[in-house]
């Protein structure tokens, strides 16, 4: 797709910021809008626009979008003075969220009454993956669309852009993906401190763990977050919980039993608990969703303390 095209970009958090930034490095017009402004200056000064009302990119041909939740998009497309209110509307809306599969289809129906077409693109990854050039998408729209701006989704996704169908299907994808990321965490924590407390470093049995069979992208980049104590974050405890709940949601609404992701949210729910109780609780929660180790070494009876050891990532 010719770089002549004007994209919109709405939020700039952990990974908005850093998919905008691989578009306007290739040489797209790239304009912004995001809730606390200067979050986006900093892409100005690398040659994007920003904004100061989600109405001003109404002009865009294809808006993206990256927020926490439905009820943020909802209010950034259709609240007062959103993406979709205004005398011009973006003929192709790309979201990259994680929301609930009916807050999509509404969203969807809204935009084609505004002669808009809506392109479910959840992101798989972190903005250390998005800086590797390792990020992945799942699409899912009219195909005629989808493939259009598939060229736009793999600069900042190079590692594969998935068309899984017409609708919400992405949105079905990138919520069975992260209750996996989910169940994947709790499991990979338990056996870590399992091998640790029986006198095994645990840079030791993560490195064996990456080098088997049994490694993955993901155990390798969370690999330096539980060895060395580092709860930098890529991911909240709570935005966890919320996409645990999507997928439990999703399994009761179609009689697909899950008792491994209903054990894990019930896991997670007792570490945010045990946070909330914490003097520095709700800034706590704002760490990574990998201190649940912490919790977890708590009711093993086990103090961490950082190893201390240079471990490798996998991303490198």
């Amino acid at each position: 797709m010719a770089n002549t095209q004007k994209l919109g970009w709405i939020g700039m958090g952990r990974m908005g910021f850093s998919m905008a930034e691989r578009l306007i490095k290739a040489g797209h017009d790239v304009t912004i809008w995001n809730r606390t402004r200067a979050k986006a200056e900093p892409l100005a000064a690398k040659g994007g626009k920003v904004v100061d009302k989600p109405v001003d990119l109404g002009g865009v041909d294809v808006l993206f979008s990256i927020v926490s939740a439905g009820k943020d998009l909802k209010e950034v497309l259709f609240g007062p003075n959103g993406a979709a209110t205004g005398d011009k509307v973006p003929p192709i809306i790309v979201d990259c969220s994680t929301i609930a599969v009916s807050e999509s289809a509404e969203i969807r129906a809204k935009l084609k009454e505004r002669g808009s077409d809506f392109v479910a693109s959840p992101v798989s990854g972190n903005a250390k993956v998005i800086k590797a050039g390792k990020l992945s998408a799942v699409i899912s729209g009219r195909e005629a669309v989808c493939k259009s701006v598939t060229p736009l989704i793999e600069v900042f996704a190079p590692k594969g852009v998935s068309y899984v169908g017409d609708g919400e299907l992405a949105r079905v994808c990138k919520i069975a993906h992260n209750v996996m990321l989910g169940v994947v965490i709790e499991n990979l924590i338990e056996i870590t401190l399992l091998a640790n407390k029986m006198g095994v470093p645990r840079h030791a049995f993560l490195a064996f763990m990456n080098n088997g069979v049994m490694g993955s992208m993901f155990t390798g980049y969370k690999s330096p977050a539980l060895v060395n104590l580092d709860w930098t974050t890529t991911f909240t405890p709570e935005l966890l919980r919320k996409d645990l709940d999507l997928g439990l949601e999703l399994g009761r609404e179609h009689d697909v039993p899950m008792p491994i992701t209903a054990a894990t949210r019930e896991l997670l729910q007792a570490h945010i608990g045990a946070a909330m109780l914490r003097p520095d609780g709700e800034e706590y929660l704002q760490k990574d969703f990998a201190t649940l180790m912490e919790t977890m070494a708590q009711m093993s009876g086990m103090k961490l303390t950082s190893e201390n050891k240079n471990v490798p990532t996998g991303l490198e």
